[in-house]
């Protein structure tokens, strides 16, 4: 910082705002730290009675607030995103769709490592609607070491996109219901409107429903029923607790299911099951999903409709945030479920 002619000043940014005062009509900011100083500006300074101002210099290998905050943003950024203008110093990135937000965490942390430079986002992993604010990009001084935007701009080259939004892809699902009990027509099966609303929220389609008895060998038949048929995503629905007649896990092994977890550390949820069936997810539903309206399929389900294959790390990070509150009146994803 350096105090400078007014005459000398011309492309240099201010450094503090300059009050304009007229008695008894108004009193308010003339110009504002970070201005950039234009020829043109030079008769207003001195009829404010500023013939000297403070300034920094913008000099070779520097950039203004605004610039670097530009660079920045575009460089965090990936698919399905937009921004919004400059202004001090910040750049705001929005959703240029609805979608699944993807933040590159290791990333974004890395950049933040970065002196003098800030990035906030939203968590990772939740639906976002076109338009809504998903970071901002912020630029700490006004004036910035063009290195340190480099530096910024090699990390983020080193990742496919820090911040993106997926349209999630149709997906044809197949479901398994099992449960003598709905099997054999004594009680209404109330899992299938349910995933049939919830896929659908999510841009899927219900293939099929398959209803079958606790029976390993049938449950394992079904599944590879649906696979025949073209389902691109299973579910199984109903016996997937630890009691003796619930025999869906060992149906989804007898199928040939590569298990990824049995057991998620979310509540409702934890006795989730994630398996492979080569390159189809079969997942085990517990009754949980039937009853509230978040739930580990919440946090699960988006990442895989969007291509992710998930792995037993993947479902062990759900623990730190996987306990929902059961609010009376459910806020997800604005709340700490799933949020670790």
């Amino acid at each position: 910082m350096k105090s400078v002619s007014v005459y000398q000043a011309e492309g240099m940014v201010l450094c503090h705002d300059i009050t304009e005062i007229v008695p008894g009509v108004k009193k308010g900011r003339a110009f504002k730290k970070g201005h950039v100083i234009r020829g043109d500006d030079v008769e207003k300074f001195l009829m404010l009675g500023k013939e000297h101002v403070f300034v920094w210099e913008i000099s070779e290998g520097t950039l203004h607030e605004n610039d670097a905050a530009v660079r920045l943003a575009r460089a965090m950024s990936g698919p399905g995103v937009e921004l919004a203008e400059a202004a001090e110093g910040k750049v705001e990135v929005r959703a240029a769709q609805d979608g699944w937000l993807q933040i590159d965490v290791s990333a974004l942390e890395e950049v933040n490592e970065v002196e003098q430079i800030a990035v906030a986002t939203l968590h990772s992993h939740q639906w976002v609607k076109k338009g809504q604010l998903l970071a901002g990009c912020k630029i700490i001084p006004l004036v910035i070491a063009e290195e340190k935007l480099r530096n910024v701009e090699a990390i983020c080259a080193d990742h496919s996109a820090v911040i993106s939004v997926k349209s999630l892809p149709a997906k044809r699902v197949g479901i398994v219901t099992t449960g003598g009990e709905v099997y054999s027509g004594r009680i209404q099966d109330a899992f299938g409107p349910v995933m049939k609303e919830k896929f659908s929220r999510l841009g899927s389609t219900l293939l099929r429903q398959v209803l079958v008895p606790d029976d390993a060998t049938q449950i394992a038949a079904a599944i590879l029923q649906l696979k025949d048929a073209g389902a691109e995503l299973i579910v199984t629905t109903g016996g997937m607790s630890v009691d003796p007649d619930d025999v869906t896990p060992a149906g989804i092994r007898e199928a040939g299911g590569r298990i990824v977890s049995y057991g998620a550390p979310t509540l409702p949820g934890a006795m989730f099951m994630l398996a492979y069936l080569d390159d189809v997810p079969v997942l085990g539903l517990p009754g949980c999903v039937m009853f509230h309206k978040s739930t580990v399929f919440d946090l699960v389900t988006p990442r895989i409709l969007a291509g992710e294959i998930l792995t037993r790390r993947d479902i062990i990070r759900l623990g730190h945030g996987g306990l929902c509150q059961l609010c009376p009146e459910c806020h997800y994803p604005d709340c700490g479920f799933g949020r670790g």
